[in-house]
């Protein structure tokens, strides 16, 4: 855990809200990636390539609004450096209709026994104390990505390049939505026509920044930490649509 640039009151509180159990998930994210249907919809599972973290340093953000912002803090837990699957459990909502559930990428294949809300350690953390279930990040252009914070610091070089080239563009406009169209081409299960998802390669780099369609939109999303009977990291999970409510339409 890096907790070098953190406060001990803020520790101390996060500490105390985990041993309240203030900071636990309200489901078993693994048992519904293992699910076929919940609360009478249909789910799927949608595999979504890799991602590469070079450091272990992960941080999740909206990408068209924040990934290439000044600050981009990474959580105070890190996993060990590596190249690790990403996946997205898809619900069928309605006939032909499919909305993003969950989105997560695997550190170790074991089973997970425990959740733990993921935190970058500058968050109010009295909102939890005052009844809030969460702490999440937020979605302004209905995307969510996970990335290294390597990733980050090689996106915003090519975000740059990009705006010096096309100083009058607009980068989904003008580049992305072409590379969602093309996905949707050839991976058409659960997507419409426009693209819900790309796993985008930077270019002259191995470094991936998938762009996953985040649920119902634009909002406050919370992510998680999922620890196995060893306690190490095995996953992290954004959910995007709550797994312990029934999903509207």
């Amino acid at each position: 855990m890096n907790t070098s640039h953190i406060t001990k009151e803020w520790i101390d509180t996060f500490n105390r809200l985990g041993s309240e159990g203030k900071l636990k998930a309200t489901a078993d994210y693994d048992a519904i990636f293992n699910l076929d249907e919940l609360f009478g919809k249909k789910l799927y599972t949608l595999p979504m390539g890799h991602v590469v973290f070079p450091t272990g340093h992960i941080v999740v953000c909206d990408p068209l609004t924040y990934l290439a912002a000044v600050d981009n803090k990474s959580y105070i837990r890190t996993v060990e450096p590596g190249t690790y699957p990403i996946e997205t459990k898809v619900a069928e909502l309605d006939t032909d209709y499919y909305r993003y559930v969950l989105t997560r990428v695997v550190f170790k294949d074991t089973k997970p026994v425990q959740y733990e809300l993921a935190l970058k350690g500058h968050e109010d953390l009295s909102e939890l104390d005052d009844g809030e279930s969460y702490i999440g990040f937020p979605v302004d252009a209905g995307l969510a990505t996970i990335v290294d914070k390597v990733t980050v610091d090689a996106y915003k070089e090519f975000d740059r390049q990009w705006y010096e080239n096309n100083p009058d563009g607009n980068i989904y406009d003008d580049y992305f939505d072409e590379l969602f169209k093309l996905n949707a081409l050839a991976n058409p299960k659960f997507q419409r026509s426009g693209g819900d998802w790309i796993n985008f390669n930077i270019p002259d780099t191995n470094l991936y920044v998938p762009m996953v369609q985040s649920g119902f939109g634009d909002g406050l999303y919370p992510v998680y930490w999922a620890f196995d009977e060893e306690g190490d990291i095995c996953q992290i999970i954004i959910e995007f649509i709550s797994c312990s409510d029934e999903p509207e339409k």
